[in-house]
């Protein structure tokens, strides 16, 4: 029974469409709405999530082939970063307690936007539940547990989901024009490192957006159409440099391999437009839903979403984030090759995701410059880090997987050694002081407002 109930909470709270309809429903039942306006903002924000996880879906699927092509074409092997995948290995001995943190860690994160001046309640919840099993996985491995793992585990992640987007917030301020939302995405460090070299090198560069064609190549300027050429450019050349028999035997089922790559470029493309869509049917009926919590529950809180929310603002930093970051991501696997270190292959998902909203962050603070010079660094970034994060996360590090992003690899990183070196004391002892520390900040931001 226990253990059906805790499969329940963790099929609830780790699809964020639900998590969104929640939230909706909370906030407009809160404002007293007529219950014909909750059922409609109810509806069409779980619809507009669900809308942004088909088109994410779309793209990973049409991004699948592009990466055993890009291992074929250049016979390469290593460890794949793949958040998805790594999560699936470590829930299988560790899903109870990564069930338990993320649910303390969710109550964690909302108790810290309610008592300090870190305002942000974090809504992706397939985020949340990865950060929860790395966490989990990581203070197991270091031999605590009991209550201990889970307090130290909840802390840890409540920390992480309202520390993170407000790291971010300065920037998300310069993408929307407002500070209605917030970024809630564990790639936050690409993104903040993507926007402090913008501001740094982008001076007078002009914007992503503002790129001017020649009058007979004025359909470019649609970005659906743009991302369908340019990738079927990239997925044709891909191809033959795998092989035609290759893409045939393994991937096409028989089709043409350059029939095969130019539909899966043309699906990458749709996959976009269809994230695009939905984000944009979220933001008009989230963050006036989400009044009512910050009203009544939560004062002055942000909803924090996935990275997509950016994605409208700068569709072709979008696009050129993830050229870019890939490429960041070959130039750091040949180094890591060369230098006799575990080989990280640039994971085409990741470098997607993460790469484009870094092209949208360095677009935000230095245009065209900042998004092609910051997006590259986050390519060179997710490949280093995984290579830190091996070694603290024990046998899952033998799976030819791991965790992706940078956030999850800081994390890791640093709650590792800390349990390493100090032990579950030290941990307690550190928590404590972190804890301490958002309260007090809190309370010194709330005494300068009033005064």
């Amino acid at each position: 029974m226990i253990e059906r109930m805790i499969k329940l909470l963790m099929d609830i709270l780790g699809q964020p469409a639900v998590l969104i309809a929640i939230i909706s429903l909370i906030g407009l039942v809160l404002q007293k709405k007529p219950a014909n306006e909750i059922v409609k903002g109810t509806t069409k924000s779980f619809l507009g999530f669900i809308i942004i996880s088909a088109g994410a879906g779309i793209l990973v699927n049409s991004l699948e082939p592009f990466g055993k092509m890009f291992q074929a074409a250049f016979h390469v092997n290593g460890v794949v970063p793949n958040n998805e995948a790594i999560v699936a290995v470590a829930l299988n001995e560790y899903g109870t307690v990564t069930a338990l943190i993320m649910f303390f860690g969710m109550l964690t994160n909302i108790l810290i936007a309610r008592f300090t001046n870190l305002k942000y309640i974090f809504l992706t919840g397939h985020h949340t539940l990865y950060m929860a099993c790395l966490i989990a996985v990581i203070l197991a491995v270091a031999g605590l547990r009991g209550p201990l793992l889970i307090g130290a585990g909840a802390v840890s992640l409540g920390l992480a989901m309202s520390v993170f987007p407000a790291v971010v917030q300065p920037f998300m301020r310069k993408i929307t024009g407002n500070d209605k939302v917030a970024f809630g995405h564990f790639s936050s460090i690409g993104n903040v490192l993507s926007a402090l070299i913008g501001k740094v090198c982008g001076k007078g560069s002009r914007s992503t957006e503002e790129l001017r064609f020649p009058k007979g190549l004025g359909f470019l300027r649609d970005s659906s159409v743009s991302i369908a050429l340019t990738m079927t450019l990239l997925y044709v050349l891909i191809a033959v440099c795998a092989g035609p028999a290759f893409v045939k035997e393994k991937l096409s089922h028989g089709t043409h391999y350059l029939v095969f790559s130019v539909i899966q470029a043309v699906t990458f493309a749709a996959g976009v437009f269809i994230i695009l869509t939905g984000v944009r049917l979220v933001l008009a009926e989230i963050v006036p839903a989400f009044k009512g919590i910050s009203d009544k529950l939560v004062p002055d809180s942000k909803p924090a979403l996935d990275c997509p929310i950016v994605f409208p603002y700068a569709p072709n930093a979008v696009l050129l984030g993830f050229f870019c970051s890939f490429i960041g991501g070959i130039v750091g696997m040949a180094i890591l090759g060369a230098s006799g270190l575990v080989i990280i292959l640039p994971g085409v998902v990741p470098h997607f995701f993460t790469g484009a909203s870094a092209g949208v962050f360095g677009n935000a603070t230095g245009g065209l410059r900042g998004a092609v010079l910051g997006s590259f660094v986050n390519g060179l970034v997710i490949t280093f880090l995984p290579v830190c994060l091996l070694p603290v996360i024990g046998d899952l590090g033998f799976h030819n997987t791991t965790f992706s992003d940078t956030d999850f690899a800081a994390i890791g990183i640093i709650l590792g050694h800390i349990v390493k070196f100090l032990g579950s004391v030290g941990v307690t002892i550190g928590l404590a002081i972190a804890v301490l520390t958002a309260i007090l900040f809190g309370m010194k931001q709330k005494k300068q407002k009033t005064t």
